[in-house]
């Protein structure tokens, strides 16, 4: 399979096929003597694959440790649990940010009705710049 037809089977363009390759979702391919890359019809299923651990929330080098662990053959439910954990926990303390963001500036807000706009008055905000 050549790299266009892998990214049009897998919803990707060329350059992030290529770009997978360098990083390490996909293995290198072989290449023809023409020196075009041949992939295996696996490769858009990996993609498909690393798209979606990535929609969940993993980082790239997640992904890519992750499918190593299929590679090797050592991945079960069991003990990769601890990568959809780790994603949930970031997951978690960014809502708890953005949950204090959104007092910080409700508060602000709040502010400006009763005529003290900390921006009009050239005022730190509620909770600092963090």
């Amino acid at each position: 399979m050549k790299i266009g037809q892998v990214a049009h089977d897998s919803g990707v363009t060329v350059d992030t096929v290529r770009y997978y390759e360098r990083r390490g979702v996909l293995p290198t391919p072989q290449r023809e003597s023409s020196g075009y890359r041949r992939y295996t019809s696996e490769a858009a299923d990996r993609i498909r694959l690393a798209k979606s651990l990535q929609a969940l929330g993993f980082t790239l080098d997640e992904v890519v440790d992750a499918l190593r662990s299929l590679d090797d053959g050592d991945a079960t439910c069991a003990n990769q649990r601890w990568r959809l954990e780790q994603v949930l926990n970031r997951i978690d303390t960014r809502l708890a940010h953005l949950q204090q963001v959104r007092e910080n500036t409700m508060t602000v807000l709040e502010a400006s009705h009763t005529g003290h706009c900390t921006i009009c008055a050239n005022q730190p905000v509620v909770g600092g710049a963090g």
